[in-house]
């Protein structure tokens, strides 16, 4: 839609932020759970409960095994079943054994990385799905094993290309590196400003993220 100004998010608007296509990113994510059912190990795999774990489920390979779903996360996708198509889950409870896990994937939110929850399911592999996992810096911070690169913002380009197709002069970041993605479009040329906003989401993320290193 052609306009005068545009107000856009700016999550990952640096450069080293450049998705891979998903199909292959989900193609890593199901040959690590075969090699972790290989292992005898327990694939747990990290993505928030709701949008993230969804797209997720969405792409596992129920032929490699079971998928089991923490509580917030069954409580989401429950209510999205009768319009997605999604594999069949079976919700963690305090009845299931330890044994039923092994080779088979457990999504679970963020929070419950570190809990007694996550227990019963050793031995375990984990993994997180974010675009964070961009930098070799998070996913340390996180403890996990294994980072898949996947995130429902824009990359750098989808950003440029996005604002490139307005056409619009005026430009206002808002939500993520706004300072220096804003002065790159200054440099391009557009009248190009920041806005904060109320929500502060990732941008806890963003600002833990210091290693010259892993932005360069």
């Amino acid at each position: 839609v052609k306009c005068h100004t545009f107000i856009t998010e700016c999550t990952f608007g640096l450069p080293a932020f450049k998705w891979t296509p998903q199909k292959n990113v989900f193609e890593d994510i199901n040959n690590w759970w075969m090699e972790n059912k290989m292992e005898g190990k327990t694939s747990v795999l990290f993505g928030y409960s709701l949008g993230k774990a969804q797209r997720l489920l969405k792409y596992l390979d129920p032929s490699i095994g079971k998928i089991y779903t923490h509580g917030a996360i069954e409580n989401m996708t429950d209510v999205l079943r009768p319009i997605v198509d999604f594999p069949e889950t079976t919700r963690v409870t305090a009845e299931i054994k330890k044994e039923d896990f092994i080779g088979n994937i457990v999504l679970a939110p963020p929070s419950a990385h570190g809990s007694t929850w996550i227990r019963k399911m050793v031995p375990y592999a984990t993994a997180s799905a974010s675009g964070w996992m961009t930098f070799r810096g998070a996913r340390r911070r996180r403890a996990v094993d294994k980072g898949f690169v996947l995130s429902d913002h824009c990359d750098w380009q989808e950003l440029l290309t996005a604002i490139e197709e307005t056409g619009a002069e005026k430009i206002i970041t808002t939500h993520g590196y706004t300072e220096i993605f804003s002065k790159y479009l200054r440099e391009q040329g557009y009248d190009a400003r920041t806005e904060n906003t109320q929500y502060e989401g990732e941008l806890t993320e963003i600002e833990t993220i210091k290693e010259k290193s892993d932005i360069e």
